[in-house]
């Protein structure tokens, strides 16, 4: 699914225009980036938690030359499944 499938189900289901959706749409994962850089997790019940992971620095190959190479610590966003997200899959 794209972001304008998306808007177009949002748009539908809601029973608002495809503009007013996108807004909507984009001020939802603008709070939730925000909600997860500040707080280090969100919590949506029945679909899952989002949350900040940590990856240590490790090695890593060049696939062009083969060439060993070290890969930097970085964060990044995890995401775990709810129970009945989980189930229904």
């Amino acid at each position: 699914m794209t972001k304008s499938d998306l808007i177009n189900a949002v748009a539908k289901g809601a029973k608002v225009n495809k503009k007013v959706a996108g807004e909507v749409m984009d001020a939802t994962f603008e709070t939730l980036a925000r909600a997860i850089k500040k707080e280090k997790r969100f919590l949506v019940p029945g679909f899952g938690t989002f949350t900040v992971r940590s990856r240590k620095a490790r090695k890593g190959r060049n696939p062009q030359t083969g060439a060993d190479i070290m890969i930097k610590a970085s964060r990044t966003v995890g995401f775990k499944p709810a129970p009945d997200l989980k189930k229904g899959l």
